[in-house]
């Protein structure tokens, strides 16, 4: 009995001792592998500081003053040079060289032409607008850039292939078109007008869209419903230009009225342009996050019912090996 009680004192003590052990064992491992208070408050992503925020208005300033300069510049010395080599000779020859008529067919084909050699087509937008004016003046553009968005989209189906295999280089530009080709009627007609407005441009897309699950129908009604507004954009900056020209060469001289009509709608329009591209870059974006979000939501629903499945499966397999043994 004194050997056992002794026993029992031997193994209550090397108890204790593993105890303490284990115990000095987890906390070490703790201390080691846990963040202290401290480490998770630098962990933690830190507010900015007033520092920061006045360095960024410092690069603000500095970027609009900068932006400031070059304009004056370019009104000083650029616009003079415009006016006098490239849009003074151009309206003459225009009003010598061909008629109406035949100056219309030039201004469509070049519109439907140069989308296909991934051209900017504006220069002919701002003809159309600076000669015939918003009636004649639309419908020309409005012709000339449907076929013009008709052809690349045919000829980009004979190289499917190719341009997908392209495309890979870039994958997040692939994303965003993708956006264009999913969803219903509807959400395809809306996307590819937002495509239209926001500034990814419209000669590469015209192409790059055949990878896609895209109808023909939805492309060609959305395209046309987002070149609207850049059409009569292009047609008031072609007429402001005309208006200019006309003072400055002419012997037109503009009255109060027209001056200040002239600087409220300009800004109207820098404004419209502005909102626009801003509301279609924040609408896409908006639709690429709630993809993600969907995909993330349907790959975390999938494991979910995987990891369902497994406590179901397991006692299954149990009780057949304990009725097989």
């Amino acid at each position: 009995m004194p050997n056992s009680s002794e026993d029992l004192e031997k193994q209550s003590t090397n108890s204790g001792h593993h105890v303490r052990e284990d115990s000095e064992y987890v906390r070490l491992v703790t201390s080691d592998e846990e963040p202290t208070a401290t480490e998770m408050d630098t962990l933690q992503p830190q507010p900015p500081t007033r520092s920061n925020s006045f360095v960024w208005w410092i690069k603000a300033i500095v970027f609009c003053i900068f932006t400031l300069i070059l304009l004056l510049i370019f009104l000083k010395w650029g616009v003079p040079f415009l006016f006098e080599k490239v849009l003074f000779p151009i309206m003459q020859w225009e009003a010598t060289a061909f008629g109406r008529p035949v100056l219309a067919i030039v201004l469509v084909a070049s519109l439907a032409l140069f989308p296909v050699f991934l051209i900017p087509s504006g220069p002919s937008m701002w003809l159309a607008g600076m000669i015939f004016g918003y009636g004649l003046g639309f419908l020309i553009i409005m012709v000339g850039t449907t076929v013009g968005m008709v052809l690349p989209y045919l000829i980009g189906l004979l190289f499917r292939d190719r341009i997908h295999h392209w495309l890979k280089k870039w994958p997040q530009k692939a994303a965003m078109i993708r956006l264009a080709g999913e969803g219903s009627w509807s959400h395809q007609f809306r996307v590819v007008a937002l495509f239209r407005v926001s500034p990814f441009p419209y000669t590469i897309f015209n192409y790059v869209i055949v990878v896609t699950s895209m109808r023909f129908w939805p492309y060609l009604c959305g395209s046309i419903a987002g070149m609207i507004p850049e059409a009569f954009i292009y047609i008031y900056s072609g007429r402001l230009i005309r208006t200019l020209a006309d003072v400055k060469y002419g012997n037109h001289h503009l009255t109060a009225v027209e001056i200040i009509y002239n600087i409220i709608s300009l800004i109207i329009a820098i404004v419209t342009t502005i909102a626009f591209t801003v509301y279609a870059k924040r609408a896409l974006k908006d639709l690429e996050n709630g993809e993600t979000k969907e995909e993330d939501d349907s790959a975390s629903y999938q494991g979910g019912l995987e990891m369902e499945k497994l406590p179901l499966e397991r006692p299954k397999n149990l009780g057949f090996m304990s009725f097989s043994s």
